[in-house]
């Protein structure tokens, strides 16, 4: 059997300064559309995997727009809901060396965001699929938003599909009156797999990582090993556990790895080092469309699994935009040790 994954969230219109310039200086901006969910469709996509992407979009050219985007990676959109005012929009000004990038939402009313459960028929949107992915942003949105997550993830239970979740944590989301362990723990119960990073573990279920600064480049990925036991043990539904490590020594300039926990035994991934950064955003969720496709391929050798995942993530930090614009083929070469650069003739 063909493996079908749905992907639930938002997309969003992203704008951005060209050429590192700050919101201050720039007289334009660089469009794209990107949300953590749609990424994960389409690395999958890229991969040859099946998938279909569910959202919420206006009935408008805006709206169009974002659908042919994202149908040109190969991404299906025949169940995406039409309907509401706008779609989301985020500004990002990109960090350089010791400048961070910057993130600005204007997402208040979207489409999504004020979408109904009425509007998302689970029972046919899963009908074929064997896996279904979401994460922490989506519930962090609205109430609307955190209960209709809640009802895909019940109806995707009850089909026996395989359930991922990146717990996202996003501070300046969560505004309308709820906190994130109110919400979030009801919704990782169902999940199968769940991947984060240390902000995301002590923020979403209070788990502290001991003895790490991420501002000092050098991350042990022993530290993390009681950070994923905690997590088993609060959600024991859980079979892998997986905790992305990144080393910010600056913007441009930063160490990549991830663990990965499978309840008893904790494998862990290569480390690169990665400057000059073109792009980081959209990394962590290049390593969870890395890792669906990894655990699907590579079925129980889940050190493999892990290596695509963090090999892939490592590469959408050289391209711009949010999508993980790489190929099985790309990830490999890396994989198998060829980190030279040298054109491809």
């Amino acid at each position: 059997m063909i493996s079908k994954v749905v992907t639930f969230g938002e997309i969003m219109l992203r704008l951005s300064p060209p050429n590192f310039k700050r919101f201050i200086q720039t007289r334009s901006f660089d469009l794209i559309y990107g949300g953590g969910e749609a990424n994960v469709a389409v690395s999958l996509a890229n991969y040859g995997i099946l998938v279909d992407y569910i959202t919420k979009l206006p009935n408008n050219e805006i709206g169009d727009a974002c659908i042919q985007f994202l149908r040109q990676f190969g991404v299906n959109t025949n169940n995406i809901v039409r309907g509401g005012n706008r779609i989301g929009i985020y500004f990002l000004e990109r960090g350089s060396s010791v400048r961070p990038s910057k993130v600005i939402y204007d997402r208040t009313h979207s489409a999504i965001s004020e979408a109904n459960p009425e509007d998302f028929n689970w029972n046919k949107i899963f009908d074929g699929a064997s896996w279904f992915h979401w994460t922490g942003i989506t519930p962090a949105i609205s109430q609307n938003l955190a209960n209709i997550c809640l009802d895909a993830v019940k109806v995707a239970k009850e089909k026996n599909l395989t359930i991922s979740c990146d717990l996202n944590y996003r501070s300046k989301l969560w505004k309308y009156g709820k906190v994130p362990n109110e919400v979030m723990p009801e919704l990782v119960k169902y999940s199968d797999i769940a991947i984060g990073n240390e902000e995301d573990a002590e923020k979403v279920l209070g788990i502290k990582t001991p003895d790490t600064d991420v501002t000092s480049g050098k991350l042990e990925a022993e530290n993390y090993r009681y950070v994923v036991q905690e997590i088993v043990k609060q959600f024991p539904n859980l079979k892998n556990v997986a905790i992305t490590l990144r080393g910010s020594l600056s913007a441009s300039h930063n160490t990549w790895s991830a663990v990965l926990y499978d309840g008893t035994n904790m494998h862990i991934g290569p480390q690169y080092e990665i400057t000059p950064i073109v792009d980081r955003v959209g990394g962590g969720d290049s390593f969870m469309g890395g890792l669906i496709y990894g655990l699907l391929t590579y079925k129980e050798n889940l050190q493999t699994a892990l290596n695509f995942a963090v090999a892939a993530s490592c590469l959408k930090h050289t391209i711009l935009g949010d999508f993980n614009l790489v190929s099985v083929e790309e990830v490999l070469k890396l994989m198998s040790g060829d980190t030279s650069g040298r054109v491809s003739r």
